[in-house]
């Protein structure tokens, strides 16, 4: 019985267009160029990170964040990110009864928005926060405890099966794969994404799947 579904949050419950936009005109180079060069570096298997570091060679891409923060051009997250169907799957799901979270490779800042939110969610956690990036064990380690539950018990939901599933997997949790935005639909046929004990589409399928007689 699924007791705890914790979410990743990139390209899962959040659109990254804005993310991505704002990186571009920072750098000031057409969006659609940055843009390609995300999806080159991700079917490379790369840090998405490496598409700003083509764009500008040796940039220090923590440093970059650091100054655009202090201009005030920093991370922004609002309800127009969201999936449409993000907030009202995490409801229906904590409606059930589930202890639900988010845990993503995210900054501290990408914390503070996700909160700000007030989605209907038990808790919200980063990498930054906890100090360690998936597909690291550790975080792994700190999902379960955010969620409360055996590893039997608890569901991670991702997008990126090598960060998301593949390390969920082996740390004993049951996975999602969700087939949505560059990594979900490009890595969808990886043995890495076999894994998955399920794989959907949106988010009201996994909802009908958790909350049904078999969960």
């Amino acid at each position: 019985m699924i007791q705890s579904v914790v979410f990743d949050v990139g390209s899962t419950l959040v659109r990254e267009d804005r993310y991505w936009g704002s990186w571009a005109d920072w750098l000031e180079v057409p969006r659609h160029t940055l843009s390609a060069l995300v999806g080159a570096v991700v079917a490379q298997g790369r840090d998405d990170g490496d598409a700003i570091r083509l764009v500008r060679p040796g940039t220090d891409v923590e440093a970059e964040r650091r100054a655009r923060e202090a201009v005030g051009r920093g991370e922004w997250l609002d309800e127009t990110d969201l999936y449409p169907d993000a907030r009202s799957a995490l409801g229906r799901l904590r409606e059930s009864g589930l202890r639900i979270a988010l845990a993503g490779n995210q900054s501290l800042r990408a914390g503070e928005l996700l909160r700000g939110l007030e989605l209907p969610v038990d808790a919200v956690a980063t990498s930054s926060q906890w100090g360690v990036r998936k597909p690291d064990p550790e975080f792994f380690r700190r999902v379960l405890e955010l969620g409360g539950a055996a590893p039997r018990d608890t569901l991670y939901v991702g997008d990126y099966p090598a960060l998301d599933i593949r390390p969920a997997k082996a740390a004993g949790l049951r996975a999602a794969h969700i087939r949505r935005g560059p990594w979900g639909n490009l890595w969808a046929g990886t043995a890495d994404a076999a894994q998955a004990d399920w794989r959907i589409d949106s988010l009201d399928e996994l909802v009908e799947i958790v909350t049904g007689p078999s969960a």
